[in-house]
């Protein structure tokens, strides 16, 4: 999926261990410029990724992302991942 917007939150670094080993996410909200605006909460995973997109406030982005849910011990989560950005 894709969605054009404005960058108006950088909510703050994440970071932890698993299984796989040490990990960081950080989370964005992206709204549009639509009549009706949208707002998109998503997140870019991995300390490289995070500093190739180097999004910051009020960046005007494209974005493309996929949507995820997953079950853990009866519980569901889910997202929107970024795997691109490209500027306008």
């Amino acid at each position: 999926m894709e969605l054009k917007g404005k960058i108006i939150a950088v909510l703050p670094m994440k970071s932890g261990t698993s299984a796989k080993g040490d990990w960081k996410s950080q989370q964005y909200v992206l709204e549009t410029d639509d009549k009706y605006p949208k707002r998109l909460l998503f997140d870019v995973l991995g300390e490289d990724k995070i500093n190739e997109f180097g999004i910051s406030m009020g960046d005007v982005l494209t974005v493309s992302f996929d949507t995820r849910a997953e079950e853990k011990d009866g519980k569901w989560y889910g997202g929107n991942r970024a795997w691109s950005v490209s500027r306008e």
